[in-house]
């Protein structure tokens, strides 16, 4: 056993040293941090202290005689190489719940622990019904026994806050406060409860450093229903200017304090979201007689529905990020294959192009390199072990964006090195003719994404072919880059699109063990003129600018419409890039948005 498997089964045993110390029998280790974030800092990262394992999804049950690792399809193959099947038995999340894994194994009268923020109250309810079905109970932990036996847990960040500036957020958090008081007001509730990050960032106009590629502030808050608000971030995080630009209406409080300030909210009606708040908000609230209103975080919609400022700022933000796309493919096609290009190096190529730009400030994620087989995981992370040349004959998929002060990007080529096979060209027109038929549909106010999705999938569904993950997800604007409520998939959604919101427009193939293809563009929800429509109607505006790759393309499959949005489309990337290009890249330009 390497020192790998060494450490982790000497954790294992720590944490369940602990866990008998305390009087427990099991407990639940998810992969989150205390305000529910998508990526975490290092100081949450604990299923990877624990067990190895790095991915960005799943969860881990530790019981006195046995343990499981829980993740989902995009990272089976992953925890099968970094976590120990010999001390934990490794499941995939949706096949086999770790609610259904508790209800077999546990024992009767055994008591399970939980950390109540790291969990929401829908999380909780799950899990006590799966143990209480087991003759167990579920027991809420005062402190966190694993950060108990993790002798070196990093520090907590303290990234300084900032202002983010009002020429690039189009409205005053004054303006943003008295806006959701007023529906807070209208509603009889004396106040909100807001523990996401990214609300908190849009609400105040403040952005911060806590977690990587996403530029948040880790505090919580509470809006009143007279505007005012209580703001609770260490005093070591305020930046330069933070304090003036809060004013007198938004006060700054130590995180100490937090508890205090929810005992205060006795007997008043409070409103606080069950999917995003941790479940020790609401126990907290509870005990301390408040009228908890279960409704969605009131940032979070007004959130997504930019405004003209920002909407201006991510078109200048993707005509930016346009040009270091162009100036990677270009490379690409200069130097692959042959010149000993692998993922790692066409990976470091985009990064560095892309932090040449003005205003940039961070990759939104880390990017999805994957030549070859690898690109048809559809959430691949390179290492030194799996990094593939890009060999001729096969086809690169690159998944990337990035983080500007005026909008975030997200966008995903597939190229092909040397020449595709007829079967290559037929699956990447089948999903470029699914990305086409979103980015020109139109649709009546009201519909949602879940309605959009099955134009994506087609084509694909023609040829007996489709794919597993969503079509779109919504994206904020120099905050996540997977943002809620809106997104296109096939899951029952009640979201409408609306005007302003911005998603992904991203469908797929993936042939294990072969190619994988992706083509990602982002769109914006706009208004549709159309002569005579008798209902409002909606349509998108394509923000990405960046060549699709037509050495790729099979033509006879493409209908004239189809043709004539990527000629017309190629035709807007090459004008809103070519001034910004040197005269080689120009030329390349030109060749790769020529029409087809």
């Amino acid at each position: 056993m390497d020192k790998a498997r060494n450490d982790a089964a000497e954790r294992l045993g720590h944490l369940r040293a602990e866990l008998a110390r305390r009087g427990l029998d099991g407990f639940l280790v998810p992969m989150a941090d205390d305000y529910q974030n998508e990526y975490v800092p290092d100081r949450a990262r604990r299923i990877a202290w624990l067990t190895g394992f790095t991915g960005s999804a799943g969860l881990v049950v530790v019981l006195a005689e046995r343990a499981a690792a829980f993740t989902d399809g995009r990272y089976t193959l992953q925890m099968e190489e970094q976590v120990d099947g010999g001390l934990y038995q490794r499941l995939h999340i949706t096949d086999q719940p770790p609610t259904d894994w508790l209800a077999d194994n546990l024992a009767a009268g055994a008591k399970v622990g939980y950390d109540a923020w790291l969990f929401t109250p829908d999380g909780v309810a799950r899990f006590d019904k799966a143990v209480a079905k087991a003759g167990g109970e579920l027991v809420a932990v005062a402190d966190n026994p694993l950060d108990a036996v993790w002798r070196d847990q990093p520090e907590p960040p303290m990234a300084p806050v900032v202002p983010h500036d009002l020429a690039h957020a189009g409205e005053s958090h004054g303006d943003k406060r008295a806006r959701l008081a007023k529906t807070l007001a209208e509603a009889g509730c004396r106040a909100a409860v807001i523990t996401a990050p990214d609300s908190i960032a849009w609400l105040l106009n403040i952005r911060g450093g806590d977690v990587a590629h996403s530029p948040l502030p880790l505090s919580r808050a509470i809006l009143q229903a007279d505007g005012h608000c209580d703001l609770f971030l260490e005093p070591a995080k305020h930046g330069p200017g933070l304090e003036g630009h809060l004013g007198n209406q938004v006060t700054c409080r130590a995180p100490a304090d937090f508890a205090a300030a929810l005992d205060d909210l006795k007997d008043a009606k409070v409103r606080v979201d069950p999917a995003l708040a941790p479940a020790w908000v609401f126990e907290r609230l509870a005990a301390a007689g408040a009228e908890i209103a279960r409704e969605a975080d009131p940032c979070q919609l007004p959130k997504a529905i930019k405004n003209q400022v920002e909407l201006a700022g991510a078109r200048t933000a993707h005509r930016r990020d346009g040009v270091a796309m162009a100036r990677f493919l270009r490379w690409l096609a200069d130097s692959a294959p042959g010149e000993g290009v692998d993922e790692l190096a066409a990976e470091a190529a985009l990064a560095e192009l892309r932090g040449q730009g003005d205003l940039f400030r961070d990759l939104s994620f880390p990017t999805i390199t994957g030549a070859g087989p690898n690109g048809a995981i559809v959430h691949y992370r390179v290492s030194a072990d799996s990094n593939r040349p890009l060999a001729g004959g096969s086809l690169y998929l690159v998944d990337s964006g990035a983080q500007y002060l005026d909008g975030t990007t997200d966008v995903t080529r597939t190229v092909a090195v040397g020449e595709p096979t007829a079967e290559m060209r037929d699956r990447f027109t089948r999903v470029l003719m699914g990305h086409i038929a979103i980015a020109t549909c139109r649709f009546p106010k009201g519909t949602t994404g879940a309605q959009l999705d099955t134009l994506a999938r087609q084509a694909l569904w023609q040829a007996g072919l489709d794919f597993d993950h969503g079509t779109g997800h919504g994206v904020g604007n120099y905050l996540n880059v997977h943002e809620g409520p809106q997104g296109i998939s096939k899951r029952s959604q009640t979201q409408a699109l609306e005007p302003g919101m911005v998603v992904s427009n991203e469908p797929g193939y993936y042939k294990a063990g072969e190619y994988g293809i992706r083509i990602e563009n982002l769109l914006a929800v706009r208004e549709a003129a159309i002569v005579g429509a008798e209902r409002e109607m909606l349509e998108f505006e394509t923000l990405t600018r960046a060549p699709i790759d037509r050495h790729a393309i099979e033509p006879a499959l493409l209908s004239p419409a189809a043709k004539a949005w990527l000629n017309a489309y190629h035709q807007t990337v090459h004008d809103d890039l070519a001034e910004q290009l040197d005269a080689d890249e120009r030329a390349w330009l030109a060749e790769a948005t020529a029409p087809i």
